[in-house]
Protein backbone atom coordinates (compact mmCIF):
# COMPACT_ATOMS: atom_id res chain seq x y z
CA UNK A 1 0.00 0.00 0.00
CA UNK A 2 1.36 3.03 -0.80
CA UNK A 3 -0.07 6.21 1.11
CA UNK A 4 -0.30 9.52 -1.54
CA UNK A 5 -1.92 11.39 1.16
CA UNK A 6 -2.49 11.00 4.85
CA UNK A 7 -4.56 14.01 7.45
CA UNK A 8 -5.65 14.11 11.19
CA UNK A 9 -9.20 15.54 10.56
CA UNK A 10 -10.99 15.70 13.77
CA UNK A 11 -10.60 14.60 17.37
CA UNK A 12 -14.62 13.93 17.84
CA UNK A 13 -16.18 13.50 21.27
CA UNK A 14 -19.80 12.82 19.73
CA UNK A 15 -21.34 11.73 16.64
CA UNK A 16 -22.01 15.69 15.42
CA UNK A 17 -18.25 16.00 15.11
CA UNK A 18 -17.65 12.86 12.88
CA UNK A 19 -17.21 13.12 9.27
CA UNK A 20 -20.37 13.18 6.69
CA UNK A 21 -18.70 12.33 3.46
CA UNK A 22 -19.68 8.69 3.51
CA UNK A 23 -15.93 7.01 3.81
CA UNK A 24 -15.33 3.37 5.40
CA UNK A 25 -14.16 3.83 8.81
CA UNK A 26 -11.86 1.33 10.65
CA UNK A 27 -11.57 2.06 14.36
CA UNK A 28 -8.36 1.20 16.16
CA UNK A 29 -8.77 0.00 19.80
CA UNK A 30 -5.99 -1.06 22.17
CA UNK A 31 -4.70 -0.65 26.26
CA UNK A 32 -3.29 2.94 25.91
CA UNK A 33 0.57 1.51 25.89
CA UNK A 34 0.17 -0.86 23.33
CA UNK A 35 1.61 1.12 20.61
CA UNK A 36 -1.79 2.29 18.46
CA UNK A 37 -0.12 5.63 17.60
CA UNK A 38 3.02 4.25 16.29
CA UNK A 39 1.39 1.61 14.61
CA UNK A 40 -0.36 4.78 13.05
CA UNK A 41 2.65 6.65 12.09
CA UNK A 42 4.06 3.49 10.65
CA UNK A 43 1.08 2.44 8.46
CA UNK A 44 0.81 6.12 6.86
CA UNK A 45 4.16 6.60 6.61
CA UNK A 46 4.56 9.70 9.18
CA UNK A 47 6.52 10.22 11.82
CA UNK A 48 4.14 11.83 14.15
CA UNK A 49 1.11 12.13 12.31
CA UNK A 50 -0.25 10.63 15.29
CA UNK A 51 1.62 11.97 18.56
CA UNK A 52 2.99 9.34 20.96
CA UNK A 53 2.96 10.04 24.85
CA UNK A 54 5.03 9.07 28.00
CA UNK A 55 1.27 9.87 29.64
CA UNK A 56 -0.85 6.63 28.78
CA UNK A 57 -4.68 7.51 28.50
CA UNK A 58 -3.71 10.81 26.70
CA UNK A 59 -6.34 10.23 24.12
CA UNK A 60 -9.64 10.65 24.96
CA UNK A 61 -11.50 11.70 21.87
CA UNK A 62 -12.19 9.54 18.95
CA UNK A 63 -9.25 10.77 16.41
CA UNK A 64 -9.83 10.32 12.74
CA UNK A 65 -7.06 10.30 10.52
CA UNK A 66 -8.17 10.33 6.24
CA UNK A 67 -5.72 8.13 4.42
CA UNK A 68 -5.66 8.44 0.41
CA UNK A 69 -8.91 10.21 0.84
CA UNK A 70 -10.35 6.96 0.51
CA UNK A 71 -10.88 5.78 4.34
CA UNK A 72 -10.38 6.59 7.81
CA UNK A 73 -8.53 5.24 10.63
CA UNK A 74 -10.41 6.41 14.30
CA UNK A 75 -8.34 5.78 16.87
CA UNK A 76 -10.01 5.00 20.23
CA UNK A 77 -8.95 6.27 24.24
CA UNK A 78 -7.01 3.65 25.38
CA UNK A 79 -8.41 1.26 27.62
CA UNK A 80 -7.34 -0.49 31.40
CA UNK A 81 -5.35 2.99 31.88
CA UNK A 82 -5.76 3.00 35.87
CA UNK A 83 -5.21 6.65 36.60
CA UNK A 84 -7.91 7.69 34.10
CA UNK A 85 -10.51 9.33 36.74
CA UNK A 86 -14.18 6.96 36.43
CA UNK A 87 -16.10 9.75 35.28
CA UNK A 88 -14.13 9.69 32.15
CA UNK A 89 -13.53 5.82 31.64
CA UNK A 90 -17.66 6.49 31.77
CA UNK A 91 -17.85 8.82 29.09
CA UNK A 92 -15.20 7.02 26.70
CA UNK A 93 -17.48 3.71 27.55
CA UNK A 94 -20.98 5.39 26.29
CA UNK A 95 -19.27 7.32 23.02
CA UNK A 96 -17.28 3.58 22.37
CA UNK A 97 -20.25 1.84 22.39
CA UNK A 98 -22.38 4.14 20.69
CA UNK A 99 -20.28 3.94 17.88
CA UNK A 100 -19.42 0.46 17.45
CA UNK A 101 -23.51 -0.65 17.70
CA UNK A 102 -24.59 2.47 15.53
CA UNK A 103 -21.65 4.14 13.12
CA UNK A 104 -23.05 2.74 9.78
CA UNK A 105 -19.52 3.55 8.03
CA UNK A 106 -17.51 1.63 10.34
CA UNK A 107 -16.37 -1.60 8.42
CA UNK A 108 -14.45 -3.55 11.26
CA UNK A 109 -12.01 -3.45 14.05
CA UNK A 110 -8.08 -3.83 14.20
CA UNK A 111 -7.46 -4.46 17.97
CA UNK A 112 -3.94 -4.45 19.12
CA UNK A 113 -2.30 -6.44 21.88
CA UNK A 114 1.10 -6.62 23.32
CA UNK A 115 3.02 -10.20 21.63
CA UNK A 116 4.32 -10.12 25.20
CA UNK A 117 2.01 -10.81 27.42
CA UNK A 118 -1.37 -12.57 27.60
CA UNK A 119 -4.21 -10.71 26.99
CA UNK A 120 -5.85 -8.58 29.77
CA UNK A 121 -8.98 -8.78 30.94
CA UNK A 122 -9.89 -5.40 28.85
CA UNK A 123 -8.45 -6.63 26.38
CA UNK A 124 -10.56 -9.77 26.13
CA UNK A 125 -14.24 -7.69 26.97
CA UNK A 126 -13.18 -5.81 23.94
CA UNK A 127 -12.92 -8.68 21.83
CA UNK A 128 -15.63 -10.55 23.08
CA UNK A 129 -18.01 -7.29 22.88
CA UNK A 130 -17.55 -7.21 19.36
CA UNK A 131 -18.30 -10.36 18.84
CA UNK A 132 -21.48 -9.95 19.88
CA UNK A 133 -22.17 -6.93 18.20
CA UNK A 134 -20.60 -9.11 14.70
CA UNK A 135 -18.21 -6.92 14.56
CA UNK A 136 -15.46 -8.22 12.10
CA UNK A 137 -11.83 -8.14 14.10
CA UNK A 138 -7.96 -7.93 13.32
CA UNK A 139 -6.00 -8.90 16.13
CA UNK A 140 -2.57 -7.13 16.01
CA UNK A 141 0.07 -8.61 18.26
CA UNK A 142 2.42 -5.48 18.39
CA UNK A 143 5.46 -5.12 19.50
CA UNK A 144 7.00 -7.95 17.49
CA UNK A 145 11.33 -6.72 18.02
CA UNK A 146 11.27 -7.09 21.18
CA UNK A 147 11.24 -11.32 21.60
CA UNK A 148 12.99 -13.50 18.89
CA UNK A 149 10.73 -14.45 15.61
CA UNK A 150 11.55 -18.71 17.21
CA UNK A 151 9.25 -17.57 19.94
CA UNK A 152 6.19 -15.54 18.08
CA UNK A 153 3.89 -19.00 17.07
CA UNK A 154 3.99 -19.79 20.98
CA UNK A 155 3.09 -16.18 22.50
CA UNK A 156 0.48 -16.17 19.41
CA UNK A 157 -1.25 -19.08 20.94
CA UNK A 158 -1.37 -17.95 24.61
CA UNK A 159 -3.25 -14.98 22.58
CA UNK A 160 -5.48 -17.22 20.81
CA UNK A 161 -6.43 -19.65 23.54
CA UNK A 162 -6.84 -16.30 25.96
CA UNK A 163 -9.35 -14.43 23.25
CA UNK A 164 -10.90 -17.50 22.09
CA UNK A 165 -10.04 -16.29 18.84
CA UNK A 166 -12.10 -16.90 16.19
CA UNK A 167 -10.85 -18.24 12.86
CA UNK A 168 -13.00 -15.73 10.65
CA UNK A 169 -10.74 -12.83 12.20
CA UNK A 170 -6.97 -12.31 11.10
CA UNK A 171 -4.34 -12.40 13.57
CA UNK A 172 -1.08 -10.38 12.50
CA UNK A 173 3.07 -9.82 14.07
CA UNK A 174 3.21 -6.17 13.58
CA UNK A 175 6.17 -4.10 14.72
CA UNK A 176 6.44 -0.09 14.64
CA UNK A 177 10.51 -0.01 14.84
CA UNK A 178 11.09 -2.84 11.91
CA UNK A 179 7.83 -2.69 10.03
CA UNK A 180 7.25 -6.23 10.11
CA UNK A 181 3.57 -6.92 9.59
CA UNK A 182 2.87 -3.73 8.13
CA UNK A 183 2.28 -4.81 4.11
CA UNK A 184 -0.01 -7.94 5.52
CA UNK A 185 -2.06 -5.63 7.50
CA UNK A 186 -2.29 -3.19 4.63
CA UNK A 187 -3.25 -6.13 2.60
CA UNK A 188 -5.86 -7.60 4.97
CA UNK A 189 -7.30 -4.07 5.53
CA UNK A 190 -7.60 -3.58 1.60
CA UNK A 191 -9.43 -7.41 0.98
CA UNK A 192 -11.82 -6.56 4.07
CA UNK A 193 -12.81 -2.58 2.50
CA UNK A 194 -15.55 -4.23 -0.07
CA UNK A 195 -13.02 -6.74 -1.65
CA UNK A 196 -10.83 -4.37 -2.85
CA UNK A 197 -6.77 -4.90 -3.38
CA UNK A 198 -3.98 -2.80 -4.29
CA UNK A 199 -4.01 -3.25 -7.97
CA UNK A 200 -8.10 -1.93 -8.07
CA UNK A 201 -6.52 1.58 -6.26
CA UNK A 202 -4.75 4.37 -8.04
CA UNK A 203 -1.34 4.53 -5.93
CA UNK A 204 1.49 6.55 -6.09
CA UNK A 205 5.17 6.63 -4.78
CA UNK A 206 4.38 7.68 -0.88
CA UNK A 207 4.93 11.19 -0.22
CA UNK A 208 8.07 11.68 2.18
CA UNK A 209 7.31 13.88 5.56
CA UNK A 210 9.04 14.80 7.78
CA UNK A 211 6.16 16.28 9.98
Amino acid sequence: MKITSAEFIISAVGPKQYPTDGLPEIALVGRSNVGKSSLINKMLQRKAIARTSSRPGKTQTLNYFKVNKEIYFVDFPGYGYAKVSKSIKSTWGAMIESYLRNREELKFVVQLVDIRHAPSKEDVGMYHWCKEIGLPTIVVATKGDKISRGKWQQHLKVIRQTLEFQSTDTMIVFSSESGVGKDELWGEILRRLKGKDDEEIVLEEPVSSDN
